[in-house]
């Protein structure tokens, strides 16, 4: 996996701040890991790193899926999506059908690897069964605290108590809420079977909390264990091992994008507003790999 021993004096210091973005995106692609803003850099599994490409427009969000090696969806600064098949040597448009708006967030479905989730801003959330060709409206934005909110960062988990195993959880500035893939209503992420509170119309006060009134900068699930959640809020990493119930404050980094290593979920990879960080102990501690 990733080795930071020499990767700082491999990147050199650049900037990814065009166009309105502060911090670089960020995903696992396998076992290496890729970093995009103005510029798009992967780092090789013995720490190396290489500058792959200059996108056509800033980019604000990656995603990929663990089962597509080599496949990568980016968010576009000012709207559209691209897909690289090479793991962010090239890239194509990705967009057709989708409106012509920021997209706000992305994910990959949890055990569908050609199926993408997109939130649009002032809009709401879509869907992409064929990897990008196509999309179709599937869920108004979430409604919380008396106002629509917008979706912040997006992440698919599969999980034995969503409605036929998959949630789709969602960071906003109020908050993390999720909806099971039926897209049958927003709800609070609670202990328990779906339909179960589905049923109830309210949910129970949970015990651990994330801290309220605070964005949820960037959400992220660990492959290997669907149940670990990491989330990056201006307080801090908080980290649940319930898939969202429970949560805990591993550090005080500020992290603008987060990813987790599809084989070891305790390896996570952060970008801050200087720096890009990699943690081994699920976010406790952290070793700089590079400046940005």
């Amino acid at each position: 996996m990733l080795g930071g021993v020499a990767a700082a004096g491999l990147l050199p210091t650049w900037r990814a701040r065009a166009g309105g973005i502060t911090a670089p995106a960020l995903a696992f692609d396998d076992d290496a890991l890729v970093v995009a803003g103005a510029q798009v850099w992967r780092f090789g599994p013995s720490g190396d790193g290489v500058l792959l490409t200059t996108p056509r427009t800033p980019i604000r969000g990656l995603t990929c899926h663990p089962n597509r090696p080599g496949r990568l969806f980016a968010a576009l600064d000012g709207g559209g999506l691209d897909r690289s098949e090479d793991g962010g040597r090239t890239w194509a448009a990705a967009s057709g059908g989708l409106p012509l708006a920021q997209v706000t967030a992305l994910a990959v479905a949890a055990e569908a690897p050609d199926t993408v989730y997109a939130a649009l801003a002032e809009d709401g959330l879509w869907r992409s069964e064929d990897a990008g060709i196509s999309w179709s409206f599937v869920m108004d934005r979430p409604w919380l605290a008396e106002a629509g909110r917008e979706v912040l960062t997006l992440a698919s988990v599969n999980l034995a108590s969503g409605m036929g195993g998959i949630w789709i959880y969602a960071g906003t500035d109020q908050g993390v809420t999720r909806v099971p893939d039926c897209f049958c209503r927003w709800q609070d992420v609670v202990a328990g079977d779906a339909m179960d509170a589905l049923v109830a119309g309210t949910s129970p006060a949970p015990e651990a909390p994330l801290p309220e009134g605070e964005p949820v900068k960037s959400l992220v699930s660990a492959h290997s264990a669907p149940e670990r959640l990491y989330a990056a809020l201006p307080s801090g990493l908080w980290a649940s091992t319930d898939g969202g119930v429970a949560w805990e404050n591993r550090s005080s980094l500020h992290a603008q994008a987060l990813a987790v290593d599809p084989a070891d979920p305790d390896h996570i990879a952060a970008t801050s507003a200087t720096k890009l960080k990699h943690s081994r102990d699920c976010g406790a501690t952290w070793a700089t790999l590079a400046a940005l």
